[in-house]
């Protein structure tokens, strides 16, 4: 079977109620291949967050069902399927914690009652930092970094808790290009690797370069996904950022029918 065959992320009409049972997300669908990189496109206040945090399982849904990898979210957590790359603004950087201590974060869940990293667990710490280029790094406190030098260490952060979804929120916000290139490079060899990714992002000009498949979501609701060259297109852009309708799905495409 090969990763393309293997759902990663099933969101099957989901919708989502904060305190006072206003609808932060509403009938939502959405799948994300194994093996594959899923944009998720849409203005601010569109649901992405919301999104993202259902899938997290931070929100219970009011109605629908969330799967990862065939399984419920909460089951899903506990196997460590799941990992989350923050926004900036998510983050409490006066917190006195260091490089190292974040991306160690990571394999809590992996680790003993007690806590205590072992072998493997520092090994995985060094290697994630390794490979996003932050070993120079590793003792200074999170908050001394630059933008896009945080933004590697929670992928850092991601890399050393192994899991097979990743979500990316924003990833690209408030960086340089020598990072917006360094991630991108680094989605791709995790793609080659089989793991799983839905990025949720405002810089559609590389998303062509990154993505197998994008979703269009506006007025709290998936309104469209599929394959990137089908879904990008200047009439689908404009129903979800200028808020006309309808948007026209190509056959490999799927529309979200959403009901009144």
């Amino acid at each position: 079977m090969t990763h393309k065959q293997v759902i990663a992320l099933d969101v099957n009409n989901v919708s989502v109620a904060y305190g006072g049972g206003r609808l932060a997300l509403r009938q939502a669908s959405l799948q994300v291949q194994g093996g594959s990189v899923c944009g998720l496109v849409g203005m601010n206040g569109s649901g992405k967050s919301t999104l993202f945090k259902t899938v997290m399982g931070f929100l219970p849904p009011l109605r629908g069902t969330v799967q990862v990898f065939g399984q419920p979210v909460i089951r899903a957590q506990k196997a460590g399927l799941i990992a989350y790359v923050p926004q900036s603004e998510d983050v409490d950087w006066n917190f006195p914690v260091s490089v190292r201590e974040v991306v160690m974060m990571g394999r809590q869940g992996k680790m003993g009652w007690l806590r205590r990293p072992n072998a493997v667990d520092e090994t995985l710490v060094e290697e994630s930092l390794e490979r996003v280029g932050m070993s120079a790094f590793m003792n200074r406190q999170i908050g001394e970094l630059s933008g896009g030098q945080r933004k590697r260490a929670f992928l850092a952060r991601a890399l050393a808790q192994e899991g097979r979804l990743l979500l990316l929120d924003e990833p690209f916000g408030g960086v340089d290009v020598g990072t917006s290139e360094a991630i991108i490079a680094l989605m791709g060899e995790l793609r080659r690797e089989g793991r799983s990714m839905l990025v949720s992002t405002h810089d559609l000009g590389t998303l062509e370069t990154f993505c197998d498949e994008v979703a269009l979501i506006a007025d709290r609701t998936v309104l469209l996904y599929g394959p990137t060259d089908e879904v990008l297109t200047a009439d689908n852009l404009a129903a979800t950022f200028g808020g006309r309708s309808p948007l026209h799905a190509q056959p490999s495409a799927k529309r979200v029918e959403v009901r009144p």
